[in-house]
């Protein structure tokens, strides 16, 4: 991942309609979910969720695919995984870290050398 792609990644999430629309397709796992199943998670309006599922899908954080009459969505876990690696490859100082529910790096942490 580049510097590019970064940014047009965090720019889609950097918004809180496509940011609970990612969260919940992440949290839906690869089988993703429904377009109608979003928006009545969401409680948005279709064409809302449409707009907002096309910025995740131009940054690569989505990928839509029809099944019958429906669209399904499901997040992009490569992606995901690729943009958090390129935000924490310099971690710590160079030294390998796995990013957690807690900072690799913070005080008493084994990861970093402490």
């Amino acid at each position: 991942m580049d510097n590019t792609d970064a940014v047009a990644a965090l720019a889609a999430l950097a918004q809180e309609s496509r940011l609970a629309a990612f969260r919940l397709l992440v949290q839906a796992g690869p089988a993703g979910l429904a377009a109608s199943k979003i928006a009545q998670a969401l409680q948005m309006p279709a064409s809302s969720l449409s707009f907002h599922l096309k910025e995740l899908t131009h940054a690569g954080l989505v990928a839509p695919r029809q099944e019958g009459r429906f669209v399904i969505y499901a997040a992009r876990f490569d992606t995901m995984n690729t943009l958090l690696g390129f935000l924490t490859e310099n971690c710590c100082g160079g030294d390998p870290c796995a990013p957690s529910g807690t900072p690799a790096c913070a005080p008493g942490a084994t990861s970093c050398g402490n």
